[in-house]
């Protein structure tokens, strides 16, 4: 009889405080550019020291701080050069996977069908939580390439989409269209149903530098008022 691994309480906490940071580094809880030490954080979230550790090397390791050795941390700066080129990688594999959408049997597709569910809808029926809606908008272009069936593009495509989160949800504070966000994602999904690889492709293409041009001119706007 097999016996289930139950994870370390320190592991857990770690694992909590992780997600506590990155949440406040998304929301600008913590700004770009912002120096701190663990003990800060320390008595930030309550917790000992060595959970703040584990979590800021995890985090380190993907790029959202820098260490400073015997003079602490600091969030890392928004370097938008680095973003433009996650978009461009990011326009690439929609782009495949949009393409392989258009070609495969969709009636066995699940994701298309809660796509469909969500995206294909009455303007009385929007969702009017811009928080929410900003997840499911980021949710239905990392759907769009779980359904073309690649698990390893689907995984590269989830890191990228975590990665310019921040970016988007900088332009989000600004202003975030819930109109334009159904319309834009229709708009890709009927092309998709109705077998149109050009129009789909032309559109995911359209949608993702839209974004690139939205990052562009909210950014400095933004982090002046942050």
């Amino acid at each position: 009889m097999s016996s289930q691994v139950v994870p370390k309480p320190s592991l857990n906490l770690a694992n909590a405080i992780y997600t506590q940071i990155k949440d406040d580094i998304f929301s600008f809880q913590l700004k770009p550019g912002q120096r701190f030490t663990e003990t800060d954080l320390s008595e930030k979230y309550q917790v000992s020291r060595t959970p703040i550790r584990q979590a800021l090397y995890r985090l380190e390791q993907e790029g959202y701080v820098n260490v400073h050795f015997r003079s602490g941390w600091e969030i890392k700066a928004l370097d938008f050069n680095f973003y433009k080129d996650l978009f461009d990688l990011r326009m690439i594999l929609e782009k495949e996977a949009v393409k392989r959408l258009c070609e495969m049997d969709q009636d066995q597709s699940e994701e298309l069908k809660e796509l469909k569910r969500l995206w294909l809808v009455d303007q009385d029926n929007y969702n009017q939580n811009t928080k929410e809606l900003m997840l499911q908008s980021e949710d239905f272009h990392c759907a769009l390439v779980r359904a073309a069936g690649n698990s390893q593009m689907a995984k590269i495509h989830h890191e990228i989409s975590e990665k310019i989160r921040i970016v988007l949800s900088l332009g989000a504070m600004h202003e975030f269209n819930i109109e334009h966000a159904y319309q834009d994602h229709a708009s890709i999904l009927k092309c998709i149903l109705q077998r149109d690889v050009e129009g789909a492709i032309h559109l995911a293409e359209h949608h993702v530098l839209h974004s690139i041009d939205d990052v562009k001119k909210i950014t400095l706007h933004m982090l002046l008022n942050l």
